[in-house]
């Protein structure tokens, strides 16, 4: 008996070996990180960020692509559903206060004391990083212009009547455009709104229309339907392509300061994985390349760019330094009231 049982202890301790190398290999699957972004420059993403992070940490990444608003309110209604979002400051600062990201542990994001101050947590210590940073000023050609723009009160010049456009009101940088209106009657845009828009209002005589994209924006100028444009500046290269006298207006009342963020969702799988990914996001490697790749400017201040290289970005300290940083928790609490006073001027 002891004999012919043999096979059958081989064959128990064979499958006892199969699942413990079964349970093994399971346990070095690859994970999945899913990520929310807008969904444009993919095969540059690819090659300089999701390659080297997927190769490194054996992981898959799966991405979630759509505007801003429309992904944020998927997060909303699903409660997570994604790892990581990508968003511009104003929309992440909706997602802060919806409580829909957990709180990153900065201890894990070696890179961050790299960055420049001001995007090391531009809404609150433990949300989003600034990745990338750019502007909110004033294009111009300069060929049909009589003298260079040179503040945002410029817009209201008379010669500029029907040249000008502005950006939509439901875009990010949309309701800057009051803050400048307020700044322009020496007013607080959110105590006093009344004499805000009646600054707003007398815009209205030199404003051809509202755009909503930067291909909105480059068709208006090539068209010759315009020659000064309130604008961000990841739109300036498209602009000065198409209209070689474009200039970018240097500002004696400054222009504004806009970032990207990433932040980690509720709910996420692995927050010590999507944490490995942000600050993989923030190293040198990465943003030097992108920034060369012409996907986003750095915000990683060892990240040095030749000047042609930083032609197109927001870039350098001082630069950094000079701009005007937003309240958005003040700005979005009073998007209602400012979206309905806006229509009233430009809807009719």
């Amino acid at each position: 008996m002891a004999v012919r049982s043999k096979p059958l202890l081989a064959l128990a301790g064979a499958a006892l070996a199969t699942l413990l190398v079964g349970g093994a290999a399971l346990g070095q699957q690859k994970k999945t990180l899913t990520i929310s972004m807008w969904g444009f420059n993919g095969d540059k993403l690819e090659q300089h960020l999701f390659k080297p992070f997927k190769d490194k940490y054996n992981v898959d990444i799966v991405l979630e692509a759509g505007n801003a608003g429309d992904r944020l309110n998927k997060v909303a209604i699903r409660k997570g559903g994604v790892d990581l979002i990508y968003l511009s400051d104003v929309f992440s600062q909706v997602g802060i206060e919806q409580g829909l990201f957990e709180k990153i542990d900065t201890g894990k994001l070696t890179n961050l004391k790299d960055l420049y101050p001001l995007a090391q947590a531009p809404q609150g210590e433990g949300y989003g990083p600034g990745y990338t940073v750019g502007r909110y000023g004033v294009i111009y050609d300069s060929a049909k212009v009589a003298a260079p723009v040179t503040s945002w009160h410029d817009l209201w010049r008379p010669e500029f009547k029907r040249r000008l456009t502005l950006p939509g009101f439901s875009t990010t940088a949309g309701p800057l455009t009051v803050l400048v209106a307020a700044a322009r009657k020496n007013v607080d845009a959110y105590a006093n709104p009344t004499a805000t828009f009646e600054s707003v209002a007398e815009l209205k005589p030199n404003l051809v229309k509202t755009y909503n994209t930067g291909s909105e924006l480059v068709n208006l100028f090539s068209t010759g339907e315009v020659v000064v444009a309130a604008a961000q500046d990841f739109t300036f290269a498209q602009v000065k392509a198409a209209i070689p006298t474009a200039k970018w207006a240097d500002l004696s009342d400054g222009a504004f300061v806009t970032f990207n963020t990433v932040n980690i969702v509720k709910g996420v799988k692995d927050k010590e994985l999507a944490e490995a990914f942000i600050n993989w996001h923030l190293s040198v490697e990465a943003q030097k390349a992108l920034a060369i790749a012409g996907t986003d400017g750095p915000t990683n201040m060892k990240a040095e760019l030749t000047p042609e290289q930083a032609a197109p970005w927001t870039y350098g300290e001082a630069v950094i330094k000079s701009l005007r940083k937003p309240d958005y928790a003040k700005l979005n609490a009073a998007k209602a009231d400012w979206g309905n006073r806006w229509n009233d001027i430009f809807g009719r």
